[in-house]
């Protein structure tokens, strides 16, 4: 656990609970691309999904919490080991999300700094994440964070 402060605002960066799952999901609905693909309806498979990540020791779901309950923020964060590189193992940075009111504050900032390292705590020499061509917004923020647009991704469904 850490504690990040803004001004007067303090935020505890901790590893998530199942008790958080909830706010987790409301998180990743709250935006255009999310609202189409997030749903708190059925949290069966967001609970199933969250005991595999929280039982993988090269997985952290991270809460940021505000206060003593409010969930503002996570962040998923792995560690994959590699072949190339010489070897290296890289810090992927998934779904990091932060609520409408702690936006522009510098949260996201500081979270990502914080993640990086964790990451280098954990002996990754390299952090990549992806980000939906949509987010235009989010781009500009990695891009501010040293983020390189170097590669294509592809996805498909299964």
């Amino acid at each position: 656990m850490e504690t990040l402060t803004i001004g007067d605002r303090r935020f505890l960066i901790r590893r998530a609970l199942e008790s958080d799952v909830p706010a987790l999901v409301a998180l990743l609905a709250d935006d255009p691309l999310g609202r189409g693909r997030e749903s708190a309806d059925d949290l069966g498979p967001y609970l199933a999904a969250f005991r595999e990540v929280d039982a993988d020791p090269r997985q952290l779901l991270v809460t940021v919490v505000e206060g003593q309950t409010t969930v503002v923020g996570t962040v998923q964060l792995s560690l994959i080991p590699g072949l190339s590189r010489g070897g290296a193992s890289r810090l992927q940075i998934e779904a990091l999300r932060l609520a409408e009111s702690v936006r522009d504050l510098g949260l996201g900032s500081m979270l990502l700094e914080w993640a990086h390292a964790y990451g280098r705590e954990q002996g990754a020499v390299l952090s990549q994440l992806t980000c939906d061509r949509r987010r235009d917004a989010a781009h500009r923020f990695y891009e501010r964070a040293g983020y390189v647009a170097s590669h294509t991704g592809f996805k498909r469904g299964l």
